[in-house]
């Protein structure tokens, strides 16, 4: 019996986590949601160690597990901006690259070919560092640590690698979709 369908599963679950954890932010549960937000953190480590591991990659799961990234983001930010723990300009950033990624994703796969995910060095290490911010600010709000300027420091770090991610991101999917249209 294969065990193929697993990372997509796995990543299924995490998508299913995204409400209970921005429900927990809301309701002022902040522990609840940050363990949750770390067991959501967990499995997106583990669909991609099991697709690498034994080869369980499927179109589906490509297009998932990023989905899944980006929708967890945009609810994070969203509602921690609501909250006041994160600023609407830093929201507005980072769920402006998600929106513009998937637009232009969406478009090249109507428009000139399916598209693979393929996320990028700089994008992984985006998710990286705004996936620790997020941590970072529920830590703060559920235990008090870590210190403000450690905030703003990993707030900075995320605006710069959102900033130069979703620059690459549209520079080479254009010459991309330039060197398909000459084809």
């Amino acid at each position: 019996m294969s065990l193929s369908w697993l990372p997509n599963a796995i990543t299924g679950l995490r998508i299913l986590l995204i409400l209970p954890v921005l429900w927990f932010i809301l309701s002022g549960s902040y522990a609840q949601a940050l363990a949750l937000f770390v067991i959501a953190g967990f499995s997106d480590g583990l669909d991609g160690f099991l697709a690498r591991r034994y080869g369980w990659h499927s179109r589906l799961g490509g297009l998932l597990d990023p989905l899944a990234d980006k929708l967890l983001v945009a609810g994070m930010f969203a509602t921690l901006t609501c909250i006041g723990a994160i600023p609407l300009w830093l929201t507005l950033v980072v769920v402006g690259r998600d929106v513009t990624i998937l637009g232009g994703a969406t478009a090249y796969n109507l428009l000139i070919k399916p598209v693979a995910g393929e996320p990028t060095m700089i994008g992984k290490f985006n998710t990286a560092i705004t996936l620790m911010y997020v941590f970072m600010v529920l830590c703060r709000l559920a235990i008090g640590w870590p210190p403000e300027p450690v905030l703003t420091v990993l707030g900075a770090a995320t605006f710069v690698t959102v900033a130069i991610s979703g620059i690459d991101y549209v520079v080479s999917w254009s010459s991309r979709a330039r060197q398909e249209g000459t084809r």
